[in-house]
């Protein structure tokens, strides 16, 4: 028989990914939009899709519990989400942009793969099999978002470095000075 107080932790931490999963709906658009390169900002909004299937996992998890996805705020995600928003307006562009919001997307991607991998152990105590799949799936999918933007990094960080270097140089050459007019 399993313990109601797991099957109530269950549920919070449903709540707490289905708020998670919300937030990142808000999130996403902007991080595409902000995004420099047409891969980037294509996978952005490919995962905006995903997680719109994740959010329907959830809600159909809930529907067989007879519970409301409702009333719980992700204070994690909200904390992830807000320095991916920072990463935005700190000023960087083009390449360095793109690094600074794969690394915001990666810290998203590990948060939830961790969080899924939890409550599919929680699922599978509780006798909960077809739940488990359904978590699962969605695990899965996280961890191939996040093995995609590995990818990307790969490149991006790259690029970003030798924009950097380019500014460095930029700097070091001495810049032509026009001749003061004496009147």
């Amino acid at each position: 028989m399993p313990s109601e107080n797991l099957k109530r932790l269950y549920v919070d931490e449903l709540k707490d990914l289905f708020s998670a999963e919300n937030q990142l709906l808000k999130a996403l658009p902007k991080m595409a939009k902000a995004a420099s390169s047409d891969e980037l900002s294509s996978g952005f909004e490919a995962h905006l899709e995903q997680t719109k299937g994740h959010v329907q996992r959830l809600e159909q998890i809930f529907e067989s519990l007879d519970a409301s996805p409702k009333g719980k705020k992700c204070v994690g995600m909200e904390g992830l989400v807000k320095e991916g928003s920072e990463v935005m307006e700190e000023g960087f562009a083009d390449a360095v942009l793109d690094a600074g919001l794969i690394g915001a997307a990666r810290r998203v991607e590990h948060y939830e793969m961790a969080a899924y991998a939890a409550v599919c152990e929680f699922a599978k105590v509780l006798g909960q099999t077809k739940h488990a799949s359904l978590l699962e799936e969605t695990l899965a999918e996280e961890k191939q978002t996040d093995e995609k933007l590995a990818a990307l990094a790969k490149d991006i960080n790259t690029q970003a470095n030798e924009e950097g270097s380019e500014e460095q140089q930029d700097l070091s050459k001495p810049r032509p000075t026009t001749p003061k007019r004496v009147a």
